[in-house]
């Protein structure tokens, strides 16, 4: 974990050296960056490279980590910002805040304007879709394109596996206690599992090494809305029907196909609301793909930026 260091007060940038267990460090080569918050957490991101600023943000349950080879293979040409969510990562993990995912929309919000970041491409896997695009709403002048990892902005019916992780007392044991559904995406879930080596496992691992450091994976999971009052589904609604002002904003479309729970009707719903974006399709890597084809997505990203600056 991080070493320590005093908060600071609101809107200040802290910087401090990683500690990792040595297979995770040569993994994640990278300093640390703190920005205190007005909601008086820390939020932790790395700032790698120079150039046109590129804002990856992770989903649950996984954190800047899973962005370690896209930022190792594009800060030669780009400046690669990449924050924890409050409670992943080496964020701050505390146990009364909201978790709500407006509440992170806001945060990263603070982050753009705290790092004056303009002209940016947005790039979002999983729940850092809705995050990332309900930030982007508030200044739609400062991005200028968009990579998409199997995620979604919209509502669409939601695979059944997902109920009973939202049991009472059933869901926290199997999150919080047992931290299976991190577990579950470094094994059954994984198409090329021969990628998840004992530093890669560790290194995903590493941040949620209790049952109070595995809160945000819990209220995640408990965001998705899966009950027709869920408040999320009035936010998501809004939210599908305001993103389309981004539909002539260069868009990229990375998809695993094996993914269970953003499965192929998220990707045709994608194409359905931006009918000008690129796709790329992954038929042998799930939801996790930028894990398992890292240097195919590398590449595909590369062109990408390459043909739209």
């Amino acid at each position: 974990m991080p070493t320590p260091f005093s908060p600071g007060t609101t809107g200040e940038i802290l910087s401090v050296a990683p500690t990792l267990l040595p297979e995770v460090g040569s993994l994640y080569p990278f300093t640390s960056r703190y920005l205190s918050l007005r909601c008086g957490q820390r939020m932790h991101y790395l700032d790698e490279g120079s150039g046109p600023p590129l804002l990856m943000l992770h989903g649950n349950p996984t954190w800047s980590f899973y962005y370690r080879n896209l930022v190792q293979g594009l800060r030669d040409r780009y400046r690669c910002i990449v924050p924890d969510h409050i409670g992943c990562g080496f964020s701050d993990k505390p146990r009364g805040w909201s978790y709500s995912i407006q509440a992170h929309a806001d945060n990263l919000v603070e982050l753009v304007s705290a790092l004056d970041l303009r002209g940016f491409t947005l790039a979002v896997h999983d729940w850092g879709g809705p995050i990332g695009y309900l930030a982007a709403l508030q200044f739609p002048e400062r991005v200028g394109r968009f990579i998409t990892f199997n995620s979604a902005v919209f509502l669409l019916p939601l695979p059944r596996l997902l109920t009973m992780m939202r049991l009472p007392f059933i869901g926290p044991l199997l999150i919080q206690g047992l931290n299976c559904m991190l577990r579950a995406g470094l094994g059954p879930g994984m198409v090329h599992r021969e990628r998840i080596t004992a530093g890669v496992r560790a290194g995903y691992l590493a941040p949620y090494d209790s049952w109070a450091h595995r809160k945000a994976i819990l209220r995640f999971i408990q965001e998705i809305p899966v009950k027709k009052n869920h408040d999320n589904r009035r936010l998501l609604t809004e939210l599908e029907r305001q993103v389309r002002q981004f539909a002539d904003r260069p868009h990229l479309l990375v998809w695993g196909l094996q993914d269970p729970v953003f499965h192929r009707g998220y990707l045709a719903g994608w194409r359905q609301r931006f009918p000008a974006a690129e796709v790329q399709e992954i038929s042998d890597a799930g939801h996790w793909v930028l894990e398992e084809v890292p240097d195919r997505i590398l590449t595909v990203v590369r062109d990408f930026l390459s043909r739209t600056e």
